[in-house]
């Protein structure tokens, strides 16, 4: 009996000291990331509208952001002259949206010295400032603006910048 007894001693202490089975799950997730080609724009042309002349009655001159024409109001007389249209071409991941942003020059004005003239309603051409680029990864985006000119106005070369920006979406 005293076999026995040890016997089933040893049964229970191998029992009791063995390790219980450890339960265990696991579950896989992915690592990723998008890496997008560099967005660039570059300035093409400047908006430019032209040579114009002024009288002693007020008027506009406009340039279409879209068709790139010219068009004239009130006592400006247009000069043949070279316009444009101002033209940015960007390149970037082809299949990404890009928004773009037009900031007109401090004050809405072009200055000739002391002298200034407003320029309004700038805008990009029809396809607006969100741009889808297309296959290859380059795109163009036109801006028309509007030119008053005063009654008067002084003569002069016009200017002052006004910036595009780009930024993927």
């Amino acid at each position: 009996m005293r076999f026995h007894v040890c016997l089933a001693a040893l049964a229970a202490s191998a029992a009791a000291s063995s390790p219980a089975l450890a339960q265990q799950a696991a579950a896989t997730a992915e690592a990723r990331g998008v890496v997008l080609s560099p967005l660039t724009l570059t300035k093409v042309t400047d908006l430019d509208f032209g040579t114009v002349a002024a009288s002693n009655t007020a008027g506009t001159v406009s340039l279409d952001a879209t068709s790139g024409i010219r068009s004239v109001t009130g006592g400006v007389t247009a000069v043949p002259s070279t316009f444009s249209r101002g033209r940015f071409d960007g390149l970037a991941q082809a299949a990404t949206t890009v928004q773009l942003t037009l900031i007109p020059p401090t004050g809405g004005l072009l200055y000739s010295g002391t002298n200034s003239v407003a320029v309004s309603n700038m805008a990009f051409d029809s396809l607006g400032a969100v741009r889808v680029v297309p296959a290859g990864g380059s795109f163009s985006a036109y801006v028309g603006a509007d030119f008053a000119i005063a009654s008067n106005q002084p003569n002069g070369t016009y200017s002052a910048l006004f910036q595009v920006t780009a930024d993927y979406q």
